[in-house]
């Protein structure tokens, strides 16, 4: 074999004057899954159609959904998308908050009881499910569902042993999906006007439809100094930060964006 045909041809940067291979790396490509193990935490997936008698719950797929179009509108700068990405972002901290708390609470009578090991309950057919999200929250929602679904495993193996009876079994229960679900319906209160920053700040601050149906702007989310620790790379600049760029360079060495 010709050793010359063995190695792949190579162009040179015109840009750089340094020589690369043709077949370049592609396009990274990534796959993540969410599995769960009991019923309660099934049902918060897919949520619930409305009906004559029962409301809708909102599920994990529509918070995802809802929140595609509030990750976009925020990229075309719409300050209203921005304030709705913090609240989303407080929501699931309060919401982890507690399922964190109750789960250390049980993981810790679960260590404490003398001469007995006790293994969390396990389904022996887990639910798995593909995840393919444009935004970080989107999959903080699934990790959310996750995390309830360990605990609804931990409550359940405490009531068969005896640690918990069945009103406190059913009240943690319970709670924990409520507050999974009030975390899945914030972004629905947001509405698309096409709402843009610069505009509102070239006039009054303020739109009046965007007010009636989403309610007053903060002026620190406006301006831009107030913004999710999650965010997509804007469009256009604030009009804030973009009369900062013309004073001094920026450095943002702690500030993690993403691009959904």
């Amino acid at each position: 074999m010709n050793s010359q045909q063995a190695i792949p041809q190579e162009k040179e940067n015109t840009a750089t004057g340094v020589k690369q291979a043709a077949d370049g790396p592609g396009a990274l490509r990534g796959q993540a899954w969410l599995t769960v193990q009991t019923r309660q935490a099934q049902q918060l997936i897919r949520g619930r159609n409305s009906s004559t008698d029962k409301p809708a719950i909102i599920g994990l797929v529509g918070f995802a959904d809802r929140l595609r179009v509030i990750w976009q509108a925020a990229r075309d700068d719409d300050p209203y998308a921005d304030w709705w990405l913090i609240k989303v972002h407080q929501a699931l901290d309060q919401a982890r908050g507690f399922i964190g708390s109750h789960q250390e609470e049980l993981d810790k009578q679960l260590a404490q009881m003398p001469a007995l090991e006790v293994e969390v309950a396990q389904s022996q057919r887990p639910y798995r499910i593909r995840l393919q999200f444009a935004n970080p929250y989107a999959y903080q929602g699934a990790q959310l569902i996750a995390a309830y679904d360990t605990l609804v495993r931990t409550v359940m193996t405490c009531r068969h042993i005896g640690l918990l009876d069945n009103e406190d079994t059913e009240g943690i229960v319970k709670l924990g999906a409520r507050k999974v679900r009030g975390t899945f319906v914030v972004p629905q209160g947001y509405r698309l006007l096409g709402i843009d920053r610069n505009r509102l700040l070239r006039g009054s601050g303020r739109d009046p439809r965007a007010c009636q149906l989403m309610g007053e702007l903060p002026e620190e989310v406006l301006s831009g100094e107030r913004r999710a620790p999650l965010v997509p790379r804007k469009v256009a600049f604030p009009m804030a930060v973009a009369r900062s760029l013309a004073l001094e360079p920026l450095s943002y060495p702690d500030r993690e964006n993403h691009d959904g």
